[in-house]
């Protein structure tokens, strides 16, 4: 007898989700109008530079763009680990470790084929994030130690740790800021959209999406691993490996962490500087809880988060404001959407007697 399982859509759920995460985001955009009146000294000035200052140009139109690639990669990630109820909390040094190993080995390869060299440096960025993320899952799979804790230990201790190699042994001291040397031509991605950033990895992380969501929803793996995400004990006396899926989803998780550290070195800074990844690995969670874990659903949700960095750095130029805006913004978000206030509250309202 073969059991065929079918995945259906239910019409109501998506209504809710979609209904509550637009009321969110109105939340959102409400405070930051609200912000800006009390604020600004020419609101209607800022306003508008917040909200349509991002499409003014192609340079802050493609700069936009680019500050997407890392928060896709940052939020599969994170929905990764999440899909599986496993919690990895130290994007942070793990996007930070691997854009230091891409760089070590691009400086060490100065004169390699860019091919080569390139897809060692993108090796190298994923098995360091990987490891950093499997040891948490390791701790858990032999110990039981709570991996949410750990990864976010381990990373606080890497980023010190990653803080001096790049402000000692390679600093570059002609540089004026806190660096490594630039990394040979060879290996910096091709720009699609000048005279911004955007490079050709925007394609490669739209496509890492897509092959994301094919591994979780239509491979033997993805399937075992959300059953052990939904429940464990049950996926155990139906012959799951269960332990085994407490270290694979914190191994890839920290994997595509490592990969926005290396693509970030070679297709936008070209060098290591010291703290330039702080905040993407919290903002890969935001990303990934926006998109409820959906790797396809990262893709608009990552252009979101980046839509309002972007709004906020246009009105901190043009106008009287500061970029901490852009933070309280993200915090609400960040509020409303973890703690489901408006979906349990439609379920609520939805479900009680008249």
């Amino acid at each position: 007898m073969k059991l065929i399982v079918k995945r259906k859509i239910n019409p109501e759920n998506l209504f809710v989700n979609i209904f509550s995460l637009s009321v969110t985001m109105g939340i959102a955009f409400l405070i930051v109008i609200v912000l800006i009146l009390f604020l600004s000294k020419d609101p209607v000035k800022t306003i508008r530079y917040f909200f349509i200052g991002p499409f003014l140009n192609r340079y802050y139109f493609g700069n936009m763009l680019n500050s997407v690639i890392p928060l896709i990669f940052t939020g599969l990630g994170i929905a990764i680990a999440f899909k599986a109820s496993t919690f990895n909390l130290g994007g942070e040094g793990q996007v930070y470790s691997g854009a230091l190993a891409a760089t070590a080995v691009c400086l060490a390869l100065p004169n390699a084929n860019g091919f080569i060299g390139g897809g060692l440096a993108i090796i190298a960025a994923i098995g360091v994030g990987a490891v950093l993320a499997g040891l948490s899952g390791l701790f858990k799979m032999k110990w039981g130690t709570d991996e949410l804790i750990s990864s976010f230990l381990i990373s606080g201790a890497v980023i010190l740790i990653v803080n001096y190699f790049i402000t000692g042994p390679l600093d570059d001291p002609a540089n004026n800021l806190l660096a490594t040397r630039e990394i040979a031509k060879q290996y910096q991605f091709m720009q699609i959209f000048p005279p911004s950033k955007l490079d050709i990895s925007i394609y490669f992380a739209v496509l890492t999406a897509f092959l994301v969501f094919f591994f979780m929803f239509y491979t033997h793996q993805g399937y075992e691993m959300r059953m052990c995400g939904l429940n464990r004990e049950f996926s155990r006396y139906g012959g799951i490996k269960v332990k085994f899926y407490l270290v694979l989803p914190m191994v890839l998780s920290g994997s595509f962490q490592g990969l926005a550290g290396a693509v970030s070195v070679m297709g936008t800074y070209h060098m290591s500087v010291k703290g330039f990844s702080f905040g993407m690995g919290w903002n890969g969670i935001a990303v990934a809880l926006i998109a409820r874990n959906n790797p396809l659903a990262v893709i608009p949700a990552a252009i979101f988060f980046a839509y309002i960095e972007a709004g906020a750095n246009a009105a901190m130029i043009h106008s009287d404001v500061t970029f901490e805006i852009a933070a309280i913004v993200e915090s609400i978000i960040y509020f409303l959407i973890t703690a489901q206030v408006l979906k349990d509250f439609i379920r609520y309202r939805k479900r009680r007697p008249e």
